[in-house]
């Protein structure tokens, strides 16, 4: 359940009135004092990184008691007071607004009212629960409903779609390019546009036997609605002709003749507070403290949803309590021993709802931007085989700071020695990940920035994501190479170079 502005808001006041949250607000000056010594060009404190640390964070972020941590609810709220305690404790020092370790930001959600009414034939459907639309507009349409089998040319040619409503069967087979779920999501948004310049007023989709997999995984997404910055291009509401998408339970009656189509849509919109957690480790160079090099992560994830195999907290272990595990380390790590420049650790709040923190932190920075040398992203660190990872940002078009990448490459092959997956950086992959993750605002700032990863698993966006199907000794070593390449970055003479002309694809 995600909560209106003004009821969240109560809620936070009365939790940020706590004494343990006004310790995280007003600091703890005994608890920041560094080390003044200069570590030498071999130091580090890589031993400190540690199984049993990460472990006991990966497991008290990704429980229960957080509720999946969606964004822009008080769920997301009390595991981001958590992060800053941990942050607290082993002596970060805040580095969001007003001298705590928060940076407050708003997300607007557009979303389908309660209200809305869908019917087809004597089928009341609710969406969100048997039937999802695909965009949240306002529309009322009342018309006679036409199927169309799967909508080839000659299927179609055969019939009078102007003032009815069309419903077809999805098929199809995505081209290697493509992934099926981007596959299945164009094709179903493009092929409803040419119904409706053809005059329909509205199209509906069965599902087939494949489209049904992500008819029951995905559609939760659907059901929330849009989510944006405030202004941002999700946040328009506008009146389209609705896209309906079905179970493939309905295509035996969807079939039948007569029937009428009923559909008046209505759409809400709302604010929500989501948060940014940021901590600094101040470097022991005079000149050189005043950069940074930035360790970057998400808290959030997908929150309570539809029970999946009795189970509806969908924790987002991987995804990403395996970074904030990470992040926690190598903030850890750089308190025993600080680096020429400082450590900038944060924690993206509503990465899930569209890299919102990421967005709004990249534009409002609590240092100046042209400070941060260098962005470090960790995304979902624990899974697939153990020897295996992938950098995001290790080659071309995605590549923005070769100095970077090599940093990052002469760790693995010092200590790592993860196989590289290079596949998942490439414009034509077809999942484009490198779009997907906290560390893209920044590169398109021309800040260096690269992500490590172990990529994507059946589990992933699933309540199958659980912090036991993690696996730590990966886990500590993907961290482990991430902060080495901090470690480095940190104390090199010169900032990492920028590619000339650094353009990505889109």
């Amino acid at each position: 359940m995600l909560y209106p502005n003004y009821s969240f808001l109560s809620a936070a006041r009365r939790l940020l009135a706590s004494s343990a949250v006004a310790m995280l607000l007003l600091g703890n000056s005994h608890a920041y004092a560094q080390s003044k010594a200069s570590p030498s060009k071999t130091a580090n404190a890589l031993s400190s990184i540690t199984e049993r640390d990460i472990k006991r964070d990966l497991f008290a972020l990704a429980g229960d008691h957080f509720r999946g941590r969606e964004g822009g609810t008080l769920d997301e709220l009390k595991a981001s007071v958590w992060i800053a305690e941990q942050m607290r404790a082993m002596g970060i020092q805040p580095a969001g607004d007003d001298g705590t370790y928060f940076q407050f930001f708003h997300i607007q959600r557009t979303r389908i009212t309660e209200t809305s009414r869908l019917n087809i034939g004597n089928h009341q459907l609710t969406h969100g629960q048997d039937a999802f639309i695909l965009a949240p507009a306002i529309a009322s349409v009342d018309a006679p409903l036409v199927f169309v089998g799967k909508g080839t040319p000659e299927e179609v040619a055969k019939v009078d779609v102007k003032g009815k409503a069309v419903a077809l069967e999805f098929s199809g087979t995505p081209p290697a390019e493509l992934s099926y779920r981007r596959f299945l999501f164009g094709t179903m948004t493009r092929r409803a546009a040419d119904l409706i310049k053809a005059g329909a007023l509205a199209v509906v989709w069965v599902s087939d036997k494949e489209a049904q997999f992500y008819f029951e995984r995905w559609t939760t997404g659907l059901e929330r609605g849009r989510y944006d910055l405030p202004g941002g291009p999700n946040t328009r509401v506008f009146s389209q002709a609705p896209t309906v998408w079905l179970p493939a339970s309905a295509l035996d009656w969807i079939k039948q003749p007569g029937q009428q189509f009923t559909n008046v849509v209505n759409v809400e919109s709302f604010n929500y507070p989501s948060v940014n957690i940021v901590g600094k480790v101040p470097g022991t160079d005079p000149k050189l403290k005043n950069e940074y090099v930035l360790i970057s992560t998400h808290q959030d994830h997908d929150g309570v949803r539809r029970a999946v195999a009795g189970d509806s907290i969908w924790n987002g272990a991987d995804d990403n309590a395996t970074g904030c595990a990470a992040a926690l380390a190598i903030g850890r790590a750089f308190v025993q021993k600080p680096g020429k420049r400082s450590a900038l650790i944060v924690f993206h709040g509503a990465e899930e709802r569209g890299l919102l923190g990421s967005r709004y932190y990249s534009a409002n920075p609590t240092v100046p931007r042209e400070s941060i040398v260098a962005v470090l992203n960790g995304e979902m660190m624990g899974r697939n085989a153990p020897d295996s990872a992938a950098l995001l940002g290790s080659q071309p078009p995605h590549m923005n700071s070769l100095d970077l990448v090599n940093s990052a490459m002469a760790a693995n092959q010092g200590l790592t020695k993860f196989k590289l997956d290079t596949l998942w950086d490439r414009p034509d992959h077809p999942e484009g990940w490198y779009f997907r993750s906290d560390h893209l605002p920044y590169a398109r700032l021309n800040i260096p920035a690269i992500c490590f990863t172990s990529l994507l698993h059946p589990d992933y966006h699933t309540p199958k994501d659980e912090p036991e199907r993690i696996d730590i000794p990966k886990l500590t070593n993907m961290t482990r190479w991430m902060y080495l390449t901090g470690w480095d970055i940190a104390n090199r003479p010169t900032r990492p170079a920028l590619v000339k002309d650094f353009k990505l694809e889109r």
